[in-house]
């Protein structure tokens, strides 16, 4: 379990996950030293990262929720064949390791043909993400309760929200690719690393990430072990909500401290959600006593977590940040989105 500065370190991470260490000490109250070591530590002991991420919506870019039951035999290495694809994220083994579930981001249509056609998958859907309540750039509330007001705003970063800067340079372009696939690795990549990748200058690099997070193309999302914050029990949680209550009930669960994600999405399963209890006997409490009090839920599946074998950003990290970028010849356009089809197991 954290203690109380890594859980603030955290959280001063998800409210600028490029604040320098130098900045977080001095709101923390503690040496740059302490910040630095509990970082690394962090890192290694608890899967810390910060992800720059775009916005999907920003990128012309669906979310889909796709779920793949399998035989136990297949589960383990299509979850992986699935976490190796640059166009997904949180891929989950669910439901005792015979479900897959993964975000799976695509310009406009989902490419289900790329997903193996192999005896050990008996069952695909596909739920469109309408419309996120809490996730993204929202922070789990487990791992945002850590500071104060003050130490809040005194860690917001100032003129990330510029109504000066013009829309169209807000939006991502084909030529940000390099940039943008070196902070999906790591969101923390300094600004000589970030100009050795893109072939840009530092002060460019600079402005650059500044225009994006503007309009809120860019953020920075936090991955840490949900276990080291009380969240040892992981489970989704796909209920069935009378539409015309749909949006209330999103917003009311959006304020559930147990809840990491909540969405409205297609299918017979309008509205899906993750839970990150302590123990099973807490998961429990929250489905009889919370959930259960909202009687426009109509219907609820709990399928429990068993592992998170991708989070938000890529499954491994570059095999080196500091490698230049490729030809300008290249098409910008196929290195984001002509990765190979999912391989059979």
């Amino acid at each position: 379990m954290l203690d109380e500065i890594d859980r603030a370190l955290v959280h001063a991470l998800h409210l600028d996950g490029r604040a320098s260490f130098a900045r977080i000490a001095a709101v923390l109250d503690v040496s740059t030293q302490t910040v630095a070591r509990r970082y690394r530590r962090l890192r290694g002991e608890a899967g810390l990262r910060v992800v720059g991420l775009v916005d999907p919506a920003k990128a012309g870019l669906a979310q889909w929720m796709v779920r793949l039951s399998a035989v136990p035999r297949a589960a383990q290495d299509l979850a992986q064949a699935l976490a190796r694809r640059e166009d997904t994220s949180w891929v989950k083994l669910a439901s005792g390791g015979t479900e897959i579930v993964a975000i799976v981001h695509a310009p406009q249509s989902l490419l289900l043909r790329e997903i193996p056609r192999t005896a050990g998958v008996t069952a695909v859907s596909a739920h469109y993400v309408l419309h996120m309540y809490l996730g993204g750039p929202t922070a789990w509330h487990g791992r945002a309760r850590a500071l104060d007001a003050e130490q809040q705003q005194a860690l917001t970063p100032t003129g990330v929200l510029n109504k000066d800067v013009e829309a169209s340079r807000a939006l991502p372009a084909p030529a940000d690719d390099h940039l943008l696939a070196a902070l999906r690795h790591d969101g923390r990549a300094t600004l000589a690393e970030l100009a050795t990748a893109t072939g840009w200058s530092p002060a460019t690099v600079a402005r650059r990430i500044t225009e994006l997070r503007s309009g809120g193309a860019l953020f920075f999302d936090v991955e840490v072990d949900g276990s080291q914050l009380g969240g040892g029990t992981q489970a989704l949680l796909w209920m069935a909500v009378t539409p015309a209550h749909l949006d209330a009930v999103a917003r009311e669960l959006a304020r559930h401290d147990e809840l990491a994600f909540v969405a409205a999405t297609t299918g017979p399963s309008n509205l899906v959600a993750q839970a990150l209890c302590p123990d099973p006997a807490a998961l429990h409490h929250y489905l009889t006593q919370r959930l259960g009090a909202l009687e426009a839920i109509r219907t609820l599946e709990t399928a429990p977590v068993l592992r998170t074998v991708k989070a938000a950003g890529p499954l491994a990290p570059m095999t080196s940040r500091l490698a230049p970028a490729p030809s300008r010849r290249a098409s910008p356009r196929a290195r984001t989105f002509n990765q190979p089809p999912v391989q059979a197991p």
